[in-house]
């Protein structure tokens, strides 16, 4: 298993500004790579204070890049249903040659109706521009004068330049959490898949992911990533004292940001008006015992591992909130620390 850094802004401008906030990530990120930790992410979202400093991950990912030589940027994700295919086609190459090919691009469907509003785009949409986007992100990627007629975007004869780094494109990381046709549009296709234990249902899910990887042929299994809240203390009840009022606040903020779902219902999201109230009853000993919040000391967070591999299975990477929330930049430094001296050894 290999071990990198999400970063999920969930902050108030009145309880953080973003060059404090900027400045704390990337000095993590400097940090983790010299302690062996293998990728920094960062997610796409807007306008509200659950992920709404991230309007472009792309953005902040350069920033890392010129801080970092070896680890992997790994947008968690971009989302095609906001963007234009021409522009994140090109800019996804040119963050490809900063980095000297060290991208990997997750792209996701999108989930927050208040951002749809905003844009001005139907839910109801979501999957159709979520397919069209990545097929024709990945046609402008990889073919000069690319031509593809879609429903929402359109284009002809098209070089999009700069060209990609790495050959002939960078990885491909889909965003999977509740949908089980997204696993399985993810591993027909040959994509990686970056997920969030959330609930009892993700290893059913990765199952129908590995079955749809295996049955159209893909060498191998498969690639899974799986983001985690970490607080490392070496006193159990620190930690969890540390890490429960910043993830309270993390659910409070995505609870409101889910809030309408109730309300709403979209052919594309059958399932998000249960989930929504799923959010709701998160706690973090329930996370904890489950082993989708790994929180305590090194043997506590090595038990925890062992757990949610038991639930899951095997899966490659693990993607680590460190700073989540107005958890102190200090502790979330020192957790850092203290998880890649006693516990990444062993994974």
């Amino acid at each position: 298993m290999q071990v990198g850094l999400q970063f999920f802004p969930s902050v108030t401008p009145a309880e953080k500004s973003a060059a404090t906030y900027f400045d704390e990530c990337l000095t993590l990120a400097t940090e983790a790579e010299s302690l062996g930790y293998t990728h920094a992410r960062m997610v796409e979202h807007y306008f509200e204070p659950y992920g709404g400093y991230s309007p472009n991950p792309i953005v902040f990912l350069s920033a890392v890049a010129a801080r970092t030589r070896t680890m992997r940027l790994v947008t968690g994700a971009v989302l095609p249903v906001f963007n234009n295919p021409l522009k994140l086609a090109g800019e996804i190459a040119m963050l490809d040659g900063i980095s000297k090919g060290r991208l990997d691009v997750g792209f996701a469907r999108a989930f927050l109706l208040h951002e749809f509003r905003r844009f001005g785009i139907s839910p109801d949409e979501s999957r159709a521009r979520y397919e069209e986007g990545i097929t024709q992100i990945e046609l402008l990627l990889t073919q000069e004068h690319a031509t593809h007629r879609g429903q929402f975007h359109s284009f002809e004869n098209t070089t999009s330049l700069p060209r990609p780094t790495q050959s002939p494109r960078p990885k491909f990381f889909v965003a999977a959490n509740q949908t089980e046709e997204t696993f399985a549009f993810a591993g027909a296709e040959g994509h990686a898949v970056m997920a969030i234990p959330l609930g009892p249902r993700l290893g059913t899910l990765l199952k129908v992911y590995r079955d749809a990887w295996r049955a159209a042929g893909h060498p191998g299994n498969g690639e899974v990533m799986v983001a985690f809240h970490m607080v490392a203390h070496e006193d159990r009840q620190r930690a969890r004292d540390l890490a429960g009022p910043p993830f309270a606040d993390y659910v409070r903020l995505m609870v409101a940001a889910t809030s309408d779902w109730s309300s709403t219902q979209s052919k594309d999201y059958p399932n998000y008006a249960a989930s929504a109230a799923q959010i709701k009853e998160l706690n973090l000993d329930q996370q904890i015992a489950n082993g989708a919040a790994w929180v305590g000391t090194p043997d506590d967070i090595k038990a925890s591992i062992a757990r949610i591999t038991d639930m899951l299975g095997p899966f490659e990477h693990a993607s680590l909130q460190v700073n989540f929330g107005m958890l102190p930049f200090d502790e979330a430094q020192r957790s850092m620390r203290l998880f890649a001296a006693e516990i990444l050894p062993s994974l």
